[in-house]
């Protein structure tokens, strides 16, 4: 009884009680990344705020403000919106296939007035909620059963789909492995897991000879033996691994990567920005900065075990492993230990979708940290 009106307390928490109850330590960190990025920006370019350092802290900002406004709404209002916004993100990954914003060879842009959007972040947070609400009213029996099964993989196939037409491979992967871990968190049975990753094994060889493009083929190639074309293909794992290496153990010092600096590394301040650390701070630096992020993902999972709600748990371990999925994708690319993919990475790289996307993420996780108490019926909508 006591637990009980402990929890219904929590649902009438006043606009102070919930500002203090945001893990003020989390955000600390996470801005603590943020100024590692911008610092990052900032000696690429050479020792000057622009062009990239200034605008992404202001994106930033603009991202702190969502993500504390997010957190301090109530996550059954964010279970209600999950299907619109899936929805919404959906339409916006078939505007980019049929009138998207082409740049460097691929059209995953979309523009909306002022704004240049790039629906895939957008979807990856998106699908994050719908699967999580969807889920919260399946028992571990029925997560197996045939059609919420359908259901749920149609959910995650569709954009994942749209998004490899763009092309883009590396986001398509993120959006697969969360669905699919989210399935696995629900209780998908290991009857159904075993044959589909049998099916993933034999479907291997088909996607490479069918729905690979020429310019994947050749970074899965480059990334077997990238010293059989060092300055063609190869150029950007060999610029990487030089770039990191040449830090050492206690790196070149700040503003002294020569990498980055004569313009040898190759997309520096988006997917090869993690180099441009290991450069100028060595093993050292990268170690501490990878510990930041670890201890980060160790909030969020904090989270999602405190909260009541299926759908928070859901929701809190989405977000959390969509965040160390990036983290993983970009840091084993940028060290050649997997085809580069085209992944930025988080709160370091230059990116206005990606970064407010990111904070909103984290707004959702601190929804559920802040709102950990409330309980949501399984077979409930959701809708307050």
């Amino acid at each position: 009884m006591a637990i009980r009106a402990y929890a219904a307390a929590k649902r009438t928490l006043s606009f102070v009680d919930k500002l203090l109850d945001v893990n003020w330590g989390m955000v600390l960190l996470i801005t603590m990344l943020a100024c590692a990025g911008f610092a990052m920006l900032y000696s690429v370019a050479g020792g000057h705020f622009n062009p990239w350092a200034t605008p992404q802290i202001i994106r930033f900002i603009l991202g702190a403000f969502i993500l504390v406004a997010v957190a301090l709404i109530d996550v059954r209002v964010w279970m209600s919106l999950a299907y619109p916004a899936y929805g919404l993100a959906l339409i916006l990954l078939i505007a980019v296939v049929v009138a998207g914003h082409v740049g460097l060879g691929a059209q995953r842009w979309i523009t909306l007035g002022p704004l240049e959007l790039q629906p895939s972040e957008l979807m990856k947070i998106s699908l994050v909620l719908a699967l999580a609400r969807f889920l919260h009213g399946k028992s571990v029996e029925e997560v197996s059963k045939p059609l919420p099964l359908a259901i749920a993989l149609a959910m995650i196939a569709i954009p994942a789909v749209l998004v490899v037409m763009e092309p883009n491979l590396g986001t398509t992967l993120i959006i697969v492995m969360d669905g699919c871990s989210l399935l696995f968190l629900a209780g998908l049975s290991w009857y159904w897991i075993a044959p589909a990753l049998a099916a993933v094994a034999v479907a291997v060889p088909t996607a490479w000879r069918f729905v690979l493009h020429d310019y994947q083929k050749a970074r899965v190639m480059t990334f077997l033996n990238p010293e059989s074309d060092a300055l063609g293909a190869g150029w950007n794992i060999t610029q990487a691994k030089i770039a990191i290496g040449s830090g050492g153990v206690s790196g070149k010092g700040f503003l002294q990567g020569t990498q980055s600096r004569l313009n040898f590394l190759p997309e520096k301040q988006t997917d090869f920005i993690f180099t441009n650390f290991g450069e100028e701070f060595g093993f050292v630096g990268s170690v501490a900065l990878l510990i930041l992020f670890a201890v980060v993902i160790g909030y969020g999972l904090q989270i999602a075990m405190s909260a009541r709600s299926q759908f928070g748990r859901l929701l809190a371990m989405g977000i959390t492993l969509n965040f160390f999925f990036y983290i993983m994708i970009n840091g084993l690319m940028v060290m050649g230990l997997i085809p580069v993919v085209g992944i930025p990475m988080p709160l370091l790289s230059y990116g206005g979708t990606a970064m407010l996307t990111v904070m909103f993420g984290f707004g959702l996780l601190m929804s559920v940290h802040v709102h950990r108490q409330v309980e949501i019926p399984r077979h409930s909508g959701g809708i307050i």
